[in-house]
């Protein structure tokens, strides 16, 4: 039964980790379903579980690294393996329709790639950078899709869209 209890809370056998490691997840979670909240509102398909899965999904890997007490180089690996797979997931939400010359999907492959380094940030401990890159992912996605919309597009005469 030992052996159980050990496999269950390796890593974790020390109630200051547990608490550091919970926290630091939670705070994964609040800042991730924040920037994916926006998401949601506005109808995309990457909403708030994506967002949280991709926030936690990173601080994971990254608290998981620094839990066999890694050096720098050894988890900036890690780290890299990271903003590759999520390199990944965002080329795959990225869609070009052929008909009308769009490319679609850009800013929700961007908005996955900055939850990736919001989760890197907490599994590094550094949650109150990550709530400010948080606060001004919202900032851009909400507020400057409002200004966008004001000031309307930038598209020079002779190229506007073909109205289907």
């Amino acid at each position: 039964m030992e052996i159980v209890w050990h496999e269950l809370t390796g890593g974790l056998s020390q109630p200051d980790e547990l608490i550091r490691v919970a926290v630091r997840l939670f705070a994964a979670l609040v800042l991730g379903g924040m920037v994916g909240l926006q998401r949601e509102r506005v109808g995309k398909a990457a909403g708030m579980r994506t967002h949280i899965l991709v926030t936690m999904g990173t601080a994971s890997f990254v608290l998981a690294g620094m839990s066999f007490d890694m050096q720098t180089d050894a988890l900036s690996r890690i780290i890299q393996g990271v903003v590759t797979g999520v390199g990944f997931i965002g080329t795959g939400t990225i869609l070009k329709q052929t008909e009308k010359s769009e490319i679609r999907g850009l800013t929700t492959a961007a908005g996955l790639f900055m939850t990736s380094a919001i989760g890197v940030a907490v599994g590094l401990g550094k949650i109150g950078l990550a709530a400010i890159a948080a606060a001004l992912a919202w900032v851009v996605l909400a507020g400057l899709t409002y200004v966008e919309k004001r000031i309307g597009p930038d598209i020079p005469p002779g190229k506007e869209k073909a109205q289907v």
